[in-house]
């Protein structure tokens, strides 16, 4: 009897701090937590979420106002899913929500007005960059009274009307824009047809640059009336001048680059893809003599001359994007390696470089693969698995690694296999894609190994893309069964790029 009594008591003071747990628990709710506590979930949300967060109670709406978390702010519906109804709530929202502490925006075209721009201009002091989007402008309003512009930008981002001329809004910003160092227009290259009726120059590039004698960064990116005379008047003008980007303008042709090199001594970056480069006015460029680090070629028609006389003359080369040139070759490959330079080279693309062989990428990168940092080969149906096999050993500084072809392939790709020398050689790799096409992935019931493998050793890795389908469905469930759910993607919304071992990559980007 007496110990049936202290088993009851046993029980009790066990059920007792059972009961003291359950209650400690109920009072531990998200409203017990502090506001900074609170402020820092938020910081982690999107604008959106913010907002509907803000509906729940007066305190939630109270942090939501907190100007701390509208430091960068998109009103670009399409891109960040925040539509601002009318101007007044918009000059509402910059003298309540945003003020000081307001460093970036972008703006519609809607939004694009002289009252918003000078209230910008009064209550935001600290803002620094800027995007304004006029691509779907049928008209601009009117800028006649327009008196004040933020004068502190660093960062100014202008996507461009295909014929709408922006000359009369221009003229009234030229006086405030001079401390400018990081300049994007963005063109219609991705809308335009064809064949086109008529090209328009919708802002006038020469007097712009008389207006910003400070710029770092230029990038022109698919504008279809850019030419050469335009390059000449950004380099005549900014002897800050360290990246130019021209990616995707059509008319350039490369014939002031002997001056753009000799002017511009500063210039470490050098971005063409897909412009009409003519080789001999390359090759009359001092590129021995040039500053350049970092090139992009990529889809333009040099020859293998002008290639060899190109990469065998510029000293200190550590980025080359030289894909879907037909020019370049192994003999290219060759001569490069005989001249030594490729000594500083850290990041190299060659796609869909079809006229070199499997046999003349082993010895480049067999010879310069454990400096590189990026290596992407895809594209090009002969170079499979077991071309990777033997040079990935050599990779082992690799952070980015893109292979395979979308082609449907005569041979099969042991996915496995691969992913196990990927493990094992390149554990700093950061990004990694596969373009090949599914049914030629072949992997068996083992495979969890192989990527359990890969996701323990490659503890950096952040962004693996794979074409939709099967094994991308293993992979994808196994990375989210360790809670890294962000890391694989698929190639229909995600490509990798060696453009992130770029000197000024966060400034390049704009959009």
């Amino acid at each position: 009897m007496d110990n049936w009594n202290v088993l009851t008591a046993h029980q009790s003071a066990i059920g007792g701090r059972d009961d003291v747990n359950l209650v400690s628990k109920e009072k531990l709710t998200i409203e017990k937590l502090p506001d900074k506590v609170i402020l820092q979930i938020f910081s982690y949300l999107s604008h959106r979420e913010i907002c509907r967060l803000a509906r729940v109670c007066r305190r939630w709406r109270q942090i939501a106002y907190d100007t701390r978390l509208w430091k960068n702010v998109s009103l670009r519906p399409e891109v960040s899913g925040l539509h601002v109804g009318s101007l007044e709530s918009l000059l509402s929202l910059i003298a309540v929500r945003f003020g000081p502490t307001l460093r970036y925006i972008e703006l519609p075209i809607e939004l694009i007005t002289h009252t918003v721009l000078h209230e910008l201009s009064a209550k935001c002091p600290n803002l620094t960059h800027m995007l304004l989007d006029f691509s779907t402008a049928m008209q601009l309003h009117d800028f006649s009274e327009m008196q004040a512009f933020p004068t502190k930008l660093r960062y100014m981002c202008i996507c461009l009307s295909e014929v709408i001329f922006m000359e009369g809004f221009m003229r009234k910003i030229y006086n405030f824009i001079n401390g400018l160092e990081v300049l994007h227009l963005i063109g219609t290259y991705e809308k335009c047809e064809e064949e086109e009726e008529e090209i328009y120059e919708v802002i006038n590039v020469h007097k712009l640059k008389s207006a910003t004698p400070n710029l770092r960064v230029i990038n022109l990116y698919g504008i279809n009336f850019i030419d050469d005379s335009h390059i000449d008047a950004f380099s005549s003008n900014c002897i800050q001048l360290e990246c130019l980007a021209v990616n995707f303008c059509n008319k350039v042709t490369g014939s002031t680059l002997k001056t753009l090199i000799q002017r511009s001594k500063r210039l470490t970056c050098l971005l063409m893809n897909g412009t009409s480069l003519k080789s001999e006015f390359v090759m009359q460029a001092d590129w021995d003599k040039c500053a350049l680090q970092e090139l992009d070629i990529t889809a333009t028609d040099l020859s293998t001359e002008c290639l060899i006389d190109m990469l065998t003359r510029i000293p200190n080369l550590r980025f080359l994007s030289a894909g879907q040139i037909n020019g370049f070759n192994d003999t290219v490959l060759k001569m490069w390696m005989e001249s030594g330079m490729p000594r500083s080279l850290v990041s190299i693309d060659l796609d869909s470089s079809d006229n070199i062989t499997d046999d003349g990428l082993q010895k480049f990168l067999t010879r310069h693969g454990q400096q590189l940092g990026a290596c992407c080969l895809s594209g090009m149906p002969h170079i499979t698995d077991q071309l990777w096999m033997s040079i990935l050993p050599v990779l082992t500084n690799a952070k980015i690694l893109v292979m395979g072809t979308p082609e449907k392939l005569g041979v099969n790709i042991h996915v496995d296999q691969l992913m196990d020398t990927i493990a094992s050689a390149c554990t700093n790799l950061e990004r990694l894609e596969l373009r090949w096409d599914p049914d030629n992935l072949r992997f068996s019931d083992k495979s969890q190994k192989a990527i359990d493998l890969l996701r323990v050793k490659c503890l950096k890795l952040r962004c693996m893309v794979l074409s939709d389908g099967r094994y991308y469905e293993t992979v994808k469930a196994n990375f989210e069964r360790a809670d890294r759910v962000t890391v694989v993607r698929t190639t229909t919304c995600c490509r990798v790029s060696p453009y992130h071992l770029l000197s000024n990559y966060n400034d390049l980007i704009f959009n």
